[in-house]
């Protein structure tokens, strides 16, 4: 499958320039699950590149998905697909992001986990062939969608019934102009991720998403006043009063510092 042009995307990129704190996700973490599973050495020396010392730190930190249901008013989860839980185009369940799917599947069950992508279950994805595959292989749902993200409110907030509200639902995924966008325009809570693949995994990657990918991070993340600036005026959530009042990253005591990581990389 081959993504055509997100034109939902390019007229939305004017309210971004204007309000650039509409990337600010809510939540970082390295994946759904948290974990630093493989390859770290060769990832590090890739991210550290853009990222700030700040949120090197920051890498083996997972996501409490009781504290969202629990706290945040939250009542379902949205995952995006492609580097978020599968790789590029592909319609299995990455290793990577088994723990993190499980999580919320035991946290808000079955029918309040769902997928929104801008490849399955649009218009790139005739008959639904890709969607009812993907749905099979991960047990969760793929919302059907005709305006990619950050469109298709309307056809996700139709697929939650006992969602009253789009501060009720949490956006997880690695595209901070379309998933983390998609969901600070409707008050939703979000969590930005980083893609699961690089190198020959992520071959199949969309080109244009893969480089824009890379500079909406540096934007986001690097050490300058700009990114230090749009991460400052970070969106309230409805209910979420900020990591301070209310934690919703979990550390890993087991996991090695990231300092440690760039003295052995």
């Amino acid at each position: 499958m081959v993504q055509s042009i997100n034109l939902k995307a390019l007229t939305t990129l004017a309210s971004v320039v204007r309000r650039p704190y509409l990337m600010a996700p809510h939540v970082f973490v390295p994946t759904v699950s948290g974990k630093w599973l493989e390859n770290a050495g060769a990832f590090y020396s890739v991210v550290s590149l853009f990222f700030a010392s700040s949120f090197l730190s920051l890498f083996f930190l997972d996501v409490s998905y009781q504290a969202l249901r629990d706290h945040c008013g939250i009542k379902a989860v949205i995952f995006d697909k492609d580097n978020t839980l599968t790789a590029p185009y592909e319609n299995s369940l990455h290793p990577r992001a088994k723990f993190g799917l499980q999580s919320a599947l035991d946290t808000f069950g079955t029918a309040n986990v769902a997928i929104l992508s801008n490849s399955a279950g649009t218009d790139d994805d005739p008959g639904f062939i890709d969607g009812k595959e993907i749905e099979e292989a991960l047990g969760i749902a793929v919302i059907k969608h005709r305006n990619k993200k950050p469109g298709g409110l309307e056809e996700t907030m139709d697929h939650f019934p006992d969602v009253d509200d789009a501060s009720q639902l949490c956006m997880v995924g690695d595209r901070l102009l379309t998933d983390i966008v998609f969901g600070n325009l409707h008050g939703m809570l979000t969590v930005h991720v980083l893609p699961l693949c690089s190198g020959e995994e992520n071959k199949k990657d969309n080109k244009v998403a893969k480089y824009v990918r890379v500079v909406e991070n540096k934007i986001m993340y690097a050490d300058w006043w700009g990114g230090r600036k749009i991460r400052s005026y970070t969106l309230d959530h409805k209910i979420w009063k900020g990591e301070d009042e209310c934690p919703l990253v979990l550390a890993d005591e087991n996991s090695p510092s990231f300092g440690d990581l760039g003295k052995k990389y």
